[in-house]
Order: structure tokens, then C-alpha cells, then sequence
């Protein structure tokens, strides 16, 4: 690890002034100031020389209100510096959101849970191989122009939606998958001021520019997530296939979120992870699912719409089946929910 500059902010004016105003060219996982919460992805990739700050600024000392899960009004507010652990243990999560406590608990070790903020929880990185190792100078993701590696290497984990030539490595995450599911807002602070964008919206397909992988600005702090309340949101679940039970990435999982009366579907909400290089609202199956009745035929029929435009490579070819049945087996069990 890289020799840095360790400072407090004790305030969110405070955490803007550490920042400063960097450069507007690079992309913030770029950027020589970064936001220091749990630190769980950050110092692991500085440990692997990826990523190279030269200040961390903690912000685990601002507003209190950050860390707060409450219902408010019509939404669930919840705090981007609450933990996973804190998220998924409160009683109302695992009462009405079950999709996101399952999305959590399944998301890494109780140690990490522990540490680990949502808020960089959604920002993690890939754990593509070729962008890990430094050793491997063609990663557009981490070296902008230079190729990339696993489009003909060792891709056997990486994404089959989302992807371009310039880049497949997939999203990691869970808890996103959760939000993209539950039509969630993410609230946004930085130097131009706050703003709210659709969760949907935050992270962007690798494109021409795999390095840019937000529509976060230089000095863009999260500091909180709204989700919207409903009776039926209890009608959720996530599916997660992986290559071992306990702390591995997804290979392919779903996030369901069904609205049903009399075995009817009026509304779904899809997201997959595991298979996609951003959390995948497969909005196709959705169409597909609403009005039918839910059935083994109807769900298949659902995801394949999810998986119509699926580009393997190589070594992933088995992922658009395997992205299917999980699409199907999430489908039939949050249909077969009590609530």
C-alpha cells in the first residue's frame, strides 16, 4: 500500500472542503481525495495497488441522520452509512423489504457486515481478475485505452448483459440488485449541490469509457437511499447461485418483487446480478410477466425475454441458462410467498 493522508471530517461541509475541488477529467474512483466509510473494498483495492489515493477522509463522524432507517411518509429512508449488518437485522427490513435483508446477509462474511456502509456497498468494484492484478496492463477499466484482457481470457465470471468491446467484467454486488427491484432513489451531495436520482440510474454500462462507472461527479458523496412503502413489497425475495455457500460473489441472482391478486401478476420488478456489468432491471420480463398468471411457463417465458440479448464469451457461454433458471426458480418462490 501507497504512503496517505488520514483526515476526520466532522461535518459534511467539512468532508466537501477535504475534497476540495479535484480534477473534473478523471472519474471519481480516480480522484487523489477519496470518502473513507467502512473501508471494506477501498483499502483492499489500495492494498492490490488499484486504486491510489493520496488522502483518505473519514466521514464516519457526519450527521447522525446518515446512519437512521425510518419510515417516513410514503418511504423507507435509509442512511448510506448505516451497515449492512445494522440494514438487514431491523425489524421493519425483515418484515417488509425481505428482498433486502436476503440481499445483505447474502452479500459477504458477518465481519464484513459488520464494517461495511450501504453506501459503499453499492460503489464496490469488479473483482475481475484482470483489473485486480496490476500485474495485467490490459484492463480499460482500470487503465483507460489499454484493451481488455478477459474479452478472450479467463472470463468464466463475467457478464453476458451490459457488455462492449471494451470491457464484460460484471457488477458485484447484491444489495443494489435489492434496489433496483424496489424502484429505489438515491440522494446525492457534492460541490454542485444535492440532488435525487432513480437508483436505476447511478451506475452506467461500460460503453466507450469502462473506468467511468457512475454518474457520480469528483467530491459526490451518497448519503442516503429511499424506497418506496407498499403492502405488497413483502412479496419479495433474492435468489443468489454461486459456486459455494458461504462469502462468494454471484454467478447469477435475482431480485423479485411481485404485486399479485388472485395468482395474477399486476405488476413486477426484476433486477439480476452475477450476469451484468451494472445492477439489470430486465424490465423486458417484467412486460412479459404482467397480467399472466405465474407458472412455470410464464416464468420461463420471462426470462427469456431477460436473456434475449445475452453476448456470451468463451468461457460464460453456460451463463444465460444459468441466469434463466435463477430467474425462474426466484419468480416461482416469491410467487408461492404468504404475505
Amino acid at each position: 500500500m501507497r504512503p496517505f493522508t488520514y483526515r476526520r471530517a466532522g461535518s459534511l461541509a467539512g468532508a466537501m472542503q477535504e475534497i476540495g475541488a479535484p480534477p473534473m477529467a478523471a472519474p471519481p474512483t480516480a480522484a487523489p481525495v477519496q470518502y473513507l466509510a467502512g473501508g471494506t473494498t477501498l483499502l483492499d483495492l489500495m492494498k492490490l495497488d488499484v486504486m491510489r489515493p493520496q488522502v483518505l477522509v473519514d466521514i464516519n463522524d457526519l450527521d447522525p441522520g446518515y446512519r437512521r432507517i425510518e419510515a417516513a411518509g410514503d418511504r423507507l429512508q435509509l442512511g448510506a452509512l448505516a451497515t449492512m449488518a445494522q440494514t438487514a437485522d431491523h425489524p421493519l427490513i425483515r418484515r417488509d423489504y425481505p428482498v433486502i435483508a436476503q440481499s445483505l446477509e447474502l452479500a459477504a462474511s458477518p465481519q464484513l457486515r459488520n464494517m461495511a456502509t450501504l453506501g459503499g456497498n453499492v460503489l464496490q468494484r469488479t473483482r475481475c481478475n484482470y483489473f485486480r492484478d496490476t500485474s495485467w496492463t490490459a484492463c480499460n477499466k482500470r487503465n483507460p485505452g489499454s484493451g481488455c484482457a478477459a474479452l478472450d481470457g479467463v472470463n468464466r465470471k463475467h457478464a453476458v448483459l451490459g457488455v462492449s468491446e471494451r470491457c464484460i467484467a460484471a457488477y458485484p454486488g447484491d444489495f443494489a440488485q435489492a434496489l433496483v427491484a424496489l424502484d429505489a432513489l438515491v440522494e446525492i451531495v457534492g460541490p454542485a449541490g444535492p440532488r435525487v436520482l432513480r437508483f436505476e440510474e447511478l451506475h452506467r454500462p461500460p460503453g466507450e469509457t469502462p473506468h467511468v462507472e457512475t454518474v457520480l461527479a469528483p467530491g459526490d458523496l451518497i448519503v442516503r437511499f429511499a424506497v418506496p412503502r407498499a403492502p405488497w413489497i413483502r412479496r419479495s425475495s433474492y435468489l443468489k447461485i454461486r459456486d459455494r455457500e458461504s462469502y462468494e460473489f454471484a454467478l447469477a441472482s435475482a431480485a423479485v418483487v411481485l404485486d399479485m391478486a388472485d395468482g395474477i401478476v399486476r405488476d413486477a420488478r426484476i433486477a439480476l446480478g452475477g450476469v451484468a456489468t451494472k445492477p439489470w432491471r430486465a424490465r423486458e420480463a417484467e412486460a412479459a410477466l404482467r397480467g399472466q398468471p405465474l407458472n412455470e411457463n410464464t416464468a420461463r417465458a420471462a426470462a427469456d425475454a431477460a436473456f434475449a440479448v445475452a453476448q456470451t464469451r468463451g468461457e460464460n457461454s453456460y451463463k444465460p441458462e444459468l441466469g434463466r433458471r435463477t430467474l425462474v426458480r426466484a419468480l416461482l418462490q416469491t410467487a408461492a410467498l404468504s404475505i
